[in-house]
């Protein structure tokens, strides 16, 4: 097995030529803020994403630093009980609906489109709109915070803690309203991407023509589509029993708390999967690039992931098993958890064997997507112990589960996410990132991730409980398995991971600040977002490429020699992108941009701040809402001839003109 380390490439920057456009239309862009406040282009809404969940994601992680801080030895004072108990709910409800969630989303409606050959999206503003509803949604969660207090029964919200009884603040009340919100922008954002997929590839691509990141993402979209209405009508019960009488988990009154579990985790654990499975579709993305061969196995990937979001909906009651379910329903729910371990191990063989013999190009983003295949193989395996009933029971409310489901979704989804960034920067913003703050910035999340995570196996198997704000010293034990060395360790290796977040944050600044620009095809790439500028124009393609084969992009460059077996370029990138602008498509329509939108998903916080505190603050929301619904259907869907500008031959087809401000 061959290893290549190489440097970032320092090829000039492409110039394309734009003298051979024919009569080419297109709305006239805004300029300035207006551009990004009312488009519906899915690569600005993509970056939008990133850069909200980006946000998101450092205030999660400034909690868990508060967290570890406070934990890092005995009867530790940073936090109060109350407030300890507000900052791992939020730092978990965070990281979980406000980070990976949305982060993945930003990848799905920046690339899905360019990798299955469209021009944009099927529904621009319905796109527009969940991108506003995420975001308004998750200010709204965060306002708990400075009025009163946030939510503090965990991520998981189990009855009747959740109840006005135990958690009389408005917390709750925010973290469900505020999911309801979310949870709206995920839906809306499911429908939108399975019909694009399903509908708008380009001509000649078939199913099993499609890259896997396009495929898993098309699999997240289906388990959100079922799993929201799931979680919503669970939060509309939570909060009906809050804010207007109800006794839908009152044991009191008849009820059972364990409804609340059973729907929760029958939306949590294909969560986990809408969680995770971007990263794999990044990482079997990433492998074949670095590898310099296709990825082996591609339908053993692609059906493998779609058994991982079948089987997932059978797993649940795994996370109930100290509930009381009885014998049958832990016996059963013990098997199919084992059960689900094997598509997820069909995809490790792939990924290994795909490097095997491989030309390895240790990049960055390479290097991410190794560390997810170590780092998830290690919490996937101390997963399978959940299957284990006996074991399950004695571990369930010990810190062997958070190192459990921070390898899966720390060491799992956010490498991934992370291994993304290095990839793709350079096609979303023109721009390589610096490779050697990269590897700074992978080796410090990788030790920090494991010196945080590592010990907690040992403090669970120990018996130290979750979501505990002190423990005492005269519990800590002595020798290997002292409670106060590994919670002291594990606090240091929070502040190393943190710091490893930070050494990406300086990349991306030092990276804005070069001149230099990113060629146009870094990694020699395989896939069809690659046969683009870089940025992609906003129209994606100047002819909408029609398809022959899985990995067409790379078919194009690359033919295979017969008497060798090997493959020989034929042509460059730049080259391909020559002769797409020598044939571009005539009369391209893009939609324009719009406001209604964003004042459509505005009335949302409205109407769902009236219900904590006004009626008729509601009514004001759903005034918006609906005068805000009208506007948008009776806007236009195709713009008037006044919003378009025509470029002739020689003019170039990514000026825009400014005088629509």
């Amino acid at each position: 097995m061959a290893i290549i380390e190489r440097p970032a490439p320092t090829v000039p920057a492409i110039v394309t030529p734009t003298t051979t456009y024919g009569l080419l239309k297109r709305p006239v862009s805004a300029t300035g803020w207006r551009s990004w406040v009312f488009t519906v282009d899915h690569k600005k809404l993509g970056i939008m994403y990133g850069a909200a969940a980006m946000l998101f994601f450092i205030i999660g992680g400034v909690e868990a630093l508060l967290i570890r801080l406070q934990l890092a030895a005995p009867n530790g004072k940073v936090l109060n009980a109350d407030l300890y108990n507000q900052m791992f709910t939020m730092h978990a409800t965070t990281m979980v609906f406000l980070f990976v969630m949305p982060m993945a989303a930003g990848f799905a409606n920046y690339f899905v489109p360019l990798q299955i050959g469209a021009r944009d999206v099927a529904f621009p503003r319905l796109n527009a709109f969940g991108f506003w509803a995420f975001l308004f949604g998750g200010i709204f969660l965060n306002l708990a915070w400075f009025l009163g207090g946030a939510a503090d029964g965990g991520w998981f919200m189990y009855a009747p803690n959740s109840g006005p009884v135990f958690s009389p603040s408005n917390g709750v009340d925010f973290w469900a309203l505020g999911l309801q919100i979310t949870g709206i922008a995920s839906l809306t954002g499911a429908i939108n991407l399975i019909i694009t997929v399903l509908n708008m590839r380009a001509p000649g691509m078939s199913l099993m023509k499609m890259p896997i990141f396009t495929w898993m993402i098309t699999v997240v979209q289906f388990l959100l589509l079922f799993a929201i209405p799931v979680i919503t009508v669970a939060l509309f019960l939570l909060s009906f029993q809050r804010n207007f009488g109800a006794q839908f988990f009152d044991v009191a009154a008849g009820a059972d708390p364990l409804l609340w579990q059973h729907l929760f985790w029958i939306f949590g654990h294909p969560e986990v999967y809408v969680l995770i499975l971007p990263s794999f579709g990044i990482v079997s993305e990433v492998l074949p690039v670095f590898s310099r061969k296709p990825l082996f196995g591609y339908p053993f990937v692609v059906f493998s992931g779609a058994a991982i979001g079948f089987v997932g909906w059978g797993v649940w009651a795994h996370h109930m098993f100290a509930s009381g379910l009885g014998p049958v329903s832990v016996a059963v729910f013990s098997l199919t958890t084992m059960a689900i371990a094997v598509p997820t191990g069909v995809k490790i063989i792939n990924w290994t064997l795909t490097m095997w013999g491989g030309k390895l190009w240790f990049s960055t983003a390479m290097k991410f997507s190794i560390g997810l295949i170590v780092l998830f193989t290690v919490g996937g395996l101390s997963g399978v112990t959940h299957a284990v009933a006996p074991s399950d029971t004695q571990q369930t409310d010990t810190y062997y589960i958070v190192a459990h489901f921070h390898y899966v979704l720390f060491g799992g989804a956010v490498l991934g996410i992370f291994s993304g960034f290095y990839y793709w920067w350079p096609k979303v913003f023109g721009k390589m990132l610096n490779e050697k703050l990269g590897s700074w910035n992978f080796w410090l999340m990788v030790i920090g991730l494991n010196l945080t995570f590592g010990p907690m196996h040992i403090l669970g198997l120990q018996g130290q409980p979750r979501r505990m704000y002190q423990w005492t010293e005269a519990r800590a034990g002595e020798g290997f398995f002292n409670l106060a060395f590994w919670n002291l360790i594990a606090s240091i290796g929070s502040f190393v991971l943190a710091v490893g977040i930070l050494m990406f944050l300086i990349n991306v600044v030092i990276t804005a600040r070069n001149p230099q620009k990113a060629p146009l095809d870094p990694w020699d790439a395989r896939s069809l977002e690659w046969m683009t500028s870089n940025p992609p124009k906003e129209h994606n393609f100047d002819v909408v490429p029609t398809v022959h084969h899985l990995d067409d992009f790379f078919h194009q460059k690359y033919e295979e020699d017969v008497a060798t077996h090997t493959m020989k370029r034929v042509r460059t990138a730049e080259e391909i992108m020559a002769e797409q602008e020598r044939n571009a498509d005539k009369h391209i329509h893009m939609p324009s941009p719009s406001y209604w939108p964003i004042v459509l998903a505005f009335g949302l916080p409205v109407i769902t701040f009236g219900l904590i505190y006004s009626r008729l603050i509601s009514v004001v929301g759903g005034v918006i809402v609906l005068f805000a619904a009208y506007g948008w259907a009776l806007e236009s869907s195709t713009a008037p001839d006044s919003d378009f500008e025509t470029n002739t031959p020689g003019t170039g087809l990514d000026k825009v003109a400014s005088n629509h401000d």
